[in-house]
This record gives C-alpha cells, structure tokens and sequence, in this order.
C-alpha cells in the first residue's frame, strides 16, 4: 500500500483544492522554491493520519492549520490521502479487493473542532485497529 494522491484544501499555504498526485510507490521527492508548500505536503499527511501533538505539523494551534487562520474568508482546511491498495499482500485485513482506500480529516475554525478521521473505502469504513497499526507504522517512521 502506497500514497496514490493527496488532496489539500485550506491546509496551511493552500488556498485551494489542490491534488498531488504521481506518487512512486518506493521513492518520492518533493521539490520547489523556498516557501512554496514543501513541508506543508508533509505536515499534510501526518495530519491526516492522525499525529496529535501539533508541534509535529509545525502548529501552535489548530488555528494554524487554516490558510491564514481564517481571516481569508477560509473557514477550514481539509486533506485527504488516497492510498493505492492494489497489492492485496499490503492490505488490511479483509479490504484486499479494493483498489484505493482514501483518509480525510477535516478542522473547521469556527469550532476549533478536530472531525474525527473519516474512512472512505467504496462503501465500507476501516475498522480503527487497522488504521491504528497503519498510523503506529507512520509515527514510527518519523
């Protein structure tokens, strides 16, 4: 299982919907002029999968995760990854006849509420404990 595309919308430096997509499944770089989003694509996927302490995303508060904290009229940021699950032998358990699983996490200002991780998988949520091994592998690799 790799990342297929990850899709920002309101996350940190981006305004707008934004998919970043060609993801290798072995190696990827990211590249672009100082203060171009970088890091933000990064800080992206740990926020989606689920890193709480929002040191790690390079945020004081959730707040910080809007674009511009929300005095651009932008009133929250979501990012949704989608991961490529064709090799049924790195699939969670049970999910290894669909080809993408996709994650979105959502933090809206007026409530300064961060929506649960949300699961999108062709009909079907997965379960937290496979999502939770998927995430314990993320923070491990940090």
């Amino acid at each position: 299982m790799f990342i297929q595309e990850v899709i920002v919308d309101g996350f940190k430096s981006y305004s707008q919907r934004t998919v970043i997509a060609g993801w290798d499944a072995t190696f990827n770089a990211i590249t672009g002029l100082n203060g171009s989003g970088k890091s933000n694509i990064l800080d992206a996927i740990c926020f989606v999968l689920g890193i709480s302490n929002l040191s790690q995303v390079r945020a004081a508060s959730l707040q910080d995760l809007v674009y511009k904290q929300g005095q651009a009229g932008i009133t929250k940021a979501t990012v949704t990854v989608v991961f490529n699950n064709q090799d049924a032998s790195q699939s969670p358990i049970g999910y290894e006849h669909h080809e993408t699983i996709s994650v979105c996490r959502q933090v809206s200002i007026h409530s300064l509420y961060v929506f649960p991780l949300s699961f999108i998988l062709t009909h079907y949520s997965l379960t937290h404990i496979s999502f939770h091994r998927l995430l314990l592998e993320v923070e491990t690799s940090i």
